[in-house]
């Protein structure tokens, strides 16, 4: 089966809202007014890259992110090797507190190294996402004016 390719949206705007849960509440609107809403689409309008910075990086803190990364693959990986283990001592029951303590070492220094690599560069951390500035919703042509109808009423309604 070959892939899909993404397409644009198709469709007549009908409504144009500040937020997605105003846009999700219109077409929630539609639907409890019994309009055929497999013909909509929410789309987000004049995205944005944001990067929100949520504190101050150092060395110290560097490692002790790639300690717990190092220990939670640790532990996987040594839960994986003792369930697949074959032997009856009880050696492998430790298994995976050794793997988890060795991964946090690794994870540790790997983080305090990587740090120290940038040389003092982009010292915070922070998260990254793309969000819309607006939404507005598309309507199959054949349904447009009918949606644009009930959406009024919804207007009228929250005056």
């Amino acid at each position: 089966m070959p892939m899909q390719v993404p397409r644009e949206p198709t469709g007549l705007p009908v409504g144009s809202y500040d937020t997605y849960e105003g846009a999700q509440g219109a077409v929630d609107f539609l639907s409890d007014n019994e309009f055929p809403v497999q013909h909509l689409t929410i789309v987000g309008k004049e995205l944005r890259l944001v990067e929100r910075v949520v504190g101050r990086l150092t060395t110290r803190r560097a490692a002790m992110l790639g300690a717990m990364g190092g220990a939670a693959w640790g532990l996987f990986i040594g839960v994986l090797i003792m369930l697949f283990a074959s032997t009856e001592e009880s050696v492998p029951f430790l298994l995976p507190v050794f793997s988890a303590a060795f991964g946090a070492l690794l994870g540790a220094i790997t983080g305090a190294l990587g740090h120290s690599a940038t040389g003092g560069h982009r010292d915070f951390s922070s998260s990254t996402s793309v969000v819309p500035t607006s939404y507005e919703i598309l309507c199959q042509h054949q349904h447009a004016e009918d949606a644009r109808q009930l959406l009024a009423r919804l207007a009228l309604r929250d005056l």
